[in-house]
């Protein structure tokens, strides 16, 4: 999910690598999140500077990047080749529905890298300038949807810019304390920052309202998730 941010935001793609794999790095420790990631965050690359989505361009630049060689974790052959049907499923029209029932998702997406990032990069693929219809075409399909719906958004986000994102959908964001004018200027602190002219200062925010924020949080998810424990069962 962060792996766009740095696509979008990076031309120097040699610091782009290095850095979404030590963001990957953070918190996964399987290699397969961070081919995955480098994957992401070069369709947000390419979303960004063309026009129009050349997939099999992209595909080449994913290639270059995490090679193809091996039959192990660092080959990249597994994701390559998954990425491989991602574009002739598009070429061919179909759905991305119909793409992730094809690999065994009819139950909805999971967390696996493997599954998730082909199937988001479908969803780019066959809706590259509709922000509104990518990011709905990966929630039907179901299962994970919080992660590659933020997988997607971040790509064709990266390619159309805030005016392509539905009004209503901005409108509606509630992250108290961080609003999204918040957001905004963290992403105008980001771009500055990439000027290197000299050092800055990310916006701030109240630490006592993301404590209260967290604590109702956590009891909302404890709430649901005992819930589920009481019929009717799911």
């Amino acid at each position: 999910m962060r792996a766009a941010i740095f696509g979008a935001a990076l031309d120097d793609v040699a610091l782009m690598l290095d850095l979404v794999r030590a963001s990957s790095r953070l918190t996964h420790s399987d290699p397969k999140a961070e081919l995955g990631a480098i994957a992401v965050a070069l369709a947000a690359k390419h979303s960004r500077d063309r026009g129009t989505v050349d997939a099999n361009l992209w595909l080449d630049d994913v290639v270059g990047a995490v090679g193809e060689g091996g039959t192990g974790l660092d080959g990249g052959a597994e994701l390559i080749e998954l990425l491989r049907r991602a574009v002739r499923s598009h070429g061919a029209a179909e759905t991305t529905q119909a793409f992730a029932e094809s690999l065994g998702l009819d139950r909805g997406v999971s967390g696996y890298t493997y599954h998730t990032v082909p199937v988001a990069i479908h969803a780019w693929l066959s809706h590259p300038t509709d922000f509104r219809r990518a990011v709905m075409s990966i929630i039907e399909c179901g299962g994970d949807a919080d992660t590659t719906a933020a997988i997607v958004g971040g790509i064709v986000g990266a390619g159309v810019g805030p005016g392509g994102i539905p009004t209503e959908w901005l409108q509606g964001i509630w992250e108290w304390p961080r609003s999204v004018g918040w957001m905004q200027r963290l992403g105008a602190t980001l771009a500055d920052s990439l000027d290197g002219t000299g050092p800055v200062k990310s916006p701030t925010v109240n630490p006592a309202a993301v404590l209260l924020r967290n604590q109702l949080f956590l009891f909302l998810v404890l709430v649901h998730g005992f819930r589920r424990l009481a019929p009717p069962y799911g």
